[in-house]
């Protein structure tokens, strides 16, 4: 028996539909029998996994996870310890993007016995495959990190992106799909879906740099379409949110999805490239927002040009491209939300105040601008920031259980202080710029906000807001217990 485990993530929100490890079983169809649990609808995770580990003891069953940083991990290290400790005999593989990053942090703890790094269908198969011969060591398989005769953690290269166009479809059947419907700022019924891999694009604060390489590989307009034919048919959903790292890619793809789709009288959102979009017709555009299309996420990342060269994304972006992507979506009628990375290396305090005030031009544009603020993080071997980084004394953890520390959770979810290089004034200006930011202007996706609720912060923050008076907002805090209104990134839909 093969189980497919997702662990816990935050549960300030309906669980989100596993796509990763249905597309993984979807490979595995006829081949080998699975099952997946997920541990944001169980009760008890750990009683349900034991029960499955027990139920056929005459063969070594085998956990697989995906694991991504911050609450995923810190549920995931507890559990399979103790799953390790009544079950010995278990094999236990990690996939996802903590333990692609960080595989020798892994397999060094000597909790994990295999780490499937990157897209890993065609890799777990190929474990499996070789499992069954009872050999002791895993074949030359091209993404798999494992431990060396000595105990020494080893990897090989990263395997090919396999193409989603020619994948398998997903077996919908073997998750409750039902139970992940929600209600969203986007429609009644939402469900999430991933139409392609990768992103072509090399910006060197991001993880998926190291996955795929620069490779972007979708499914065909057809395929899409009929998927999202089949979740209006079979569960009556009238609202998607594409969680492709970058679905707006290709202009004729995304111009053909929006016509076929129109039909099915969906809301829905996807993550962009401003620059990219800004080269889109017209006619393009009057087609995604009949179609339906209420939101849009970008990376606008910084109101400095210098950062954005420092980011690798100086070449095609600029802080006028961010204002004018604004613009002409106010134009359309549908909402830009923008994410900014602040703090980056060498000289943070200018970086924060630059983007401060553009976030405040970006809003003058477009009041309706979701704006979604994260501090630099750094991510492993990539480029000038990680170097830059490094030298002024930044270093991950080096065994899992510093990973799952309060200060390290908070690193994940970029809102940390491991940060040498930004101090905690301007980290503190930051926070207290957002809660006055988002009380001023409240996020639409909140629909437990009223009229009056908006209203009566608005009054509260406006003198804040216009005065650029952002420290100890005292009184901004106690309206946020009462009234529970929340930063976009944190409030999700």
């Amino acid at each position: 028996m093969i189980i497919f485990y997702n662990p816990q993530s935050s549960g300030s929100r309906k669980p989100i539909l596993p796509l990763s490890l249905l597309a993984v079983g979807a490979v595995l169809e006829g081949q080998h029998d699975y099952c997946i649990v997920d541990g944001n609808l169980e009760p008890d995770p750990l009683a349900r996994l034991d029960e499955l580990v027990r139920a056929d003891p005459a063969a070594r069953p085998l956990l697989a996870l995906t694991v991504m940083p911050g609450p995923q991990l810190r549920q995931a290290i507890p559990l399979c310890r103790e799953l390790k400790r009544r079950h010995p005999h278990l094999l236990l593989v990690w996939g996802g993007y903590f333990p692609t990053q960080h595989w020798e942090v892994c397999l060094r703890d000597g909790l994990v016995d295999f780490v499937v790094r990157g897209h890993g269908e065609h890799v777990f198969q190929q474990l499996l495959d070789h499992l069954r011969t009872g050999l002791p060591l895993p074949a030359d398989i091209p993404g798999l990190a494992y431990r060396a005769p000595d105990g020494t953690p080893a990897s090989n290269p990263l395997a090919p992106l396999p193409h989603p166009a020619r994948l398998p479809d997903f077996n919908f059947d073997r998750v409750p799909v039902e139970r992940y419907v929600r209600r969203t700022y986007l429609g009644s019924r939402t469900l999430g879906y991933h139409s392609s891999y990768g992103c072509p694009f090399f910006c060197n604060f991001c993880a998926v740099v190291n996955l795929v390489n620069g490779k972007w590989l979708p499914q065909t307009a057809d395929q899409v379409v009929r998927a999202l034919e089949q979740y209006a048919r079979r569960w009556g959903i009238n609202a998607v949110e594409f969680y492709d790292n970058n679905f707006f890619v290709h202009e004729a793809r995304t111009a053909e999805v929006a016509e076929r789709i129109r039909p099915l009288g969906l809301g829905w959102w996807g993550e962009a490239r401003i620059d990219t979009l800004l080269k889109y017709s017209e006619r393009s555009w009057g087609l995604m927002r009949a179609a339906g299309l209420k939101m849009m996420f970008m990376g606008a990342e910084s109101g400095s040009m210098e950062t954005l060269k420092r980011m690798d994304k100086g070449g095609t972006m600029s802080p006028d491209k961010t204002l004018a992507m604004a613009a002409k979506m106010k134009g359309y009628g549908i909402v830009p939300e923008f994410s900014f990375v602040l703090g980056c290396p060498p000289d943070p305090e200018a970086d924060v105040r630059q983007t401060l005030e553009f976030v405040r031009q970006v809003k003058r544009v477009n009041p309706a601008s979701e704006i979604v603020l994260y501090n630099y993080t750094p991510v492993p071997l990539a480029g000038d920031l990680y170097d830059t980084a490094q030298a002024q004394g930044f270093r991950f953890p080096e065994t899992l259980d510093e990973w799952v520390s309060e200060d390290w959770l908070d690193f994940a979810q970029r809102h940390s202080a491991h940060m040498p290089w930004l101090p905690d004034r301007v980290r503190r200006r930051i926070r207290n710029f957002e809660r006055v930011l988002n009380a001023y202007y409240p996020t639409s996706t909140d629909m437990r906000l009223t009229g009056l609720r908006r209203q009566v912060l608005r009054v509260f923050s406006g003198w804040r807001y216009w005065s650029r008076i952002y420290d100890f907002p005292l009184e901004l805090s106690a309206l946020q217990r009462v009234l529970h209104y929340q930063r976009p990134e944190t409030s999700g839909f």
